[in-house]
């Protein structure tokens, strides 16, 4: 059984930093990748970090240069530091993984935790 877990979030203060968390349990790291998205109330999903498998990490446009995204294998954990955050950064933050099936990925996420930045 799939399941991702994700931790970290909270409130801060416009400026401030938090470090997200993901553990993933049921799959490992694949060709699937994996991902962190976040959906704000009356926002469409927005994707802030995909993690390809061979390591490469892409960021939207909004979050470049302030978030980092990275993997422990060994742990089959992501993590997503977000520093200078901003009050449009408010939003819940999901972690996402894929299984393979076939020629797509069945995808996975996991229940969200709230990142709440006030001024």
């Amino acid at each position: 059984q799939v399941r991702l877990v994700e931790s970290g979030g909270g409130s801060v203060q416009a400026g401030g930093s938090l470090k997200l968390s993901c553990s993933v349990s049921g799959l490992r790291f694949n060709s699937c990748g994996m991902e962190w998205f976040r959906q704000a109330p009356g926002k469409e999903r927005e994707s802030v970090s995909f993690i390809e498998n061979q390591g490469v990490i892409t960021y939207g446009d909004s979050v470049k240069g302030r978030f980092t995204a990275s993997v422990d294998r060994a742990k089959n954990s992501l993590y997503l530091q977000m520093n200078d955050l901003k009050i449009e950064d408010t939003a819940v933050y999901y972690c996402a993984a894929g299984l393979p099936k076939g020629r797509v990925c069945e995808n996975y996420w996991g229940q969200g935790t709230q990142v709440t930045v006030s001024s």
